[in-house]
């Protein structure tokens, strides 16, 4: 129920394990679907704030809750100063509406992730790079719970988007942790944008085919073209109010300026040198 529309943003739970908790702005449906059970950990994909923005405010509510993240994005849970002032240069005067409060993390509260561990609940991590440089991704019991490198797919719709905003967007590194799920040979893929996927590999091709060709669309720099290719593309996957979930919860203009900006990163890198 982000902004009072279904299927945006969905919170997983395990147990006692919520995976990715989303934005405060949703914190009150979350926590009425929890009742009176008390999560115990929070594991995150990332620290992008429809992610993860209510897991200060959830600490605040359970003072004991284990937070665990990547250790490029930790930092910033403990202290969100300059991930609030980047995600304020892309959402603006709409930032507070669309994600609500975000709460900083006491770093007592952290627990750092490299990739390649084992958690709570048997939960596996694989480093797992290219829709940001801090993701990861949980596997427990045949379920890989893949944040948003397994991008958007809003049932009842197969269509797939992946989410390409800015700041770090990396195709390179977004293909190789699509192998990397892969190759843990998952049952099922959880994705925050919506729901669980159970054509696996069917889904990781798609992705892999979409992560090119938007890439691609993105690179001759015609912001307008690539605007109306992609709302032409989700119009066509399903029903006005699917399509209007998949623009919310990826909104196009975004996925332009994340893959612009990808593309204007690799022609300023160096080259190599001839001696």
């Amino acid at each position: 129920m982000h902004l009072g529309r279904e299927r945006v943003i969905g919170c997983w739970q395990v147990g006692d394990v919520l995976i990715d908790p989303g934005p405060t702005s949703c914190l009150e449906t979350l926590l009425a679907a929890l009742g009176d059970e008390r999560p115990r950990a929070l594991l995150l994909t990332h620290i992008h704030l429809d992610h993860a923005g209510a897991s200060g405010s959830l600490v605040r509510r359970w003072p004991e809750l284990e937070v665990y993240v990547h250790e490029r994005g930790a930092p910033h849970m403990a202290d969100p100063a300059r991930l609030l002032e980047s995600a304020r240069r892309l959402y603006g005067d709409d930032m507070d509406r669309r994600w609500g409060e975000f709460v900083a993390v006491p770093e007592e509260n952290l627990r750092v992730l490299a990739g390649g561990e084992t958690l709570v609940g048997a939960f596996e991590v694989a480093y797992t790079p290219g829709h940001a440089s801090h993701h990861v991704s949980y596997l427990r019991e045949g379920t890989a719970f893949v944040g948003d490198v397994g991008g958007v797919r809003i049932p009842p719709s197969a269509f797939v988007i992946p989410p390409t905003p800015p700041p770090d967007i990396d195709i390179e590194a977004w293909h190789a942790s699509l192998e990397r799920i892969a190759a843990w040979r998952p049952e099922r893929l959880a994705v925050t944008h919506f729901g669980a996927v159970e054509e696996v590999a069917r889904h990781l091709t798609e992705m892999h085919r979409r992560l090119d060709e938007q890439a691609e669309l993105a690179r001759g720099g015609d912001r307008e073209a690539f605007l109306e290719r992609v709302s032409l593309d989700v119009a066509a996957a399903g029903d006005p109010a699917t399509a209007a979930v998949y623009t919310q919860a990826g909104p196009p203009d975004q996925l332009y300026a994340g893959l612009a900006r990808y593309w204007r990163k690799r022609s300023e890198a160096p080259g190599p040198t001839v001696s």
